[in-house]
């Protein structure tokens, strides 16, 4: 395997953002009661998926316009390292291939999910992209999963963050769960912030997705 490709693996291993089942609450920064993790909550039940909030983060706003659409965003506090969360249930999955004009299952619909952001957030398609092995995926209760490493185009929007680690994770039948984490650098820094969100996100099991 040559380094590229130990890189990638090395990432896919330590930013997963998904680990145990949980309603607990870490050591983050969560804004009690605001809108906006009410309106994560609502979604992560209708795609069947159980959250923690990693310690040493803290909520900020998330990003929604035409071109990015997320549910929830946190950042690990004097790093220069974001995490913006998006979770979509498999109606809202079809939904999105419809008003796309795309025939394909619904449960495809990761696929298309992180190559649009990709195409959004980058300034080239010069794409690192790996699917995730099923070892990884079975921690999960995911079936499929990619990851891409971008490097990004020098944007407001994205707060001039350089890189990007993009993780997208389905279950059949159930929703998808698509992450993208923000960094100005790609050397053991980033691996730290990685892990430090290390319980995050996980599919239920058994799957029972308000649908």
């Amino acid at each position: 395997m040559n380094s590229t490709l130990q890189k990638i693996t090395r990432f896919i291993l330590a930013i997963i953002l998904l680990c145990p089942a949980s309603a607990t609450f870490a050591q983050g920064v969560r804004l009690d009661n605001s809108q906006q993790f009410k309106t994560f909550d609502r979604a992560l039940n209708k795609a069947g998926i159980a959250f923690t909030f990693p310690a040493g983060f803290k909520e900020i706003k998330a990003v929604t316009n035409r071109d990015f659409s997320f549910n929830y965003a946190l950042e690990l506090p004097e790093k220069d390292f974001e995490i913006w969360l998006r979770v979509n249930s498999l109606k809202e999955n079809k939904d999105l291939l419809k008003d796309n004009n795309l025939r394909m299952p619904a449960d495809s619909a990761y696929s298309y999910i992180i190559k649009q952001q990709a195409v959004a957030f980058s300034n080239d398609n010069n794409w690192l992209t790996r699917p995730i092995p099923p070892f990884i995926l079975s921690r999960y209760n995911a079936d499929v999963g990619k990851t891409y490493l971008v490097n990004l185009k020098d944007s407001p929007i994205t707060k001039h963050y350089k890189y990007a680690l993009m993780i997208v994770l389905a279950k059949h039948n159930t929703g998808s769960v698509f992450a993208i984490c923000l960094s100005n650098e790609k050397g053991p820094e980033f691996f730290k912030n990685m892990f430090e969100a290390s319980n995050c996100l996980k599919f239920k099991s058994p799957d029972k997705p308000d649908r």
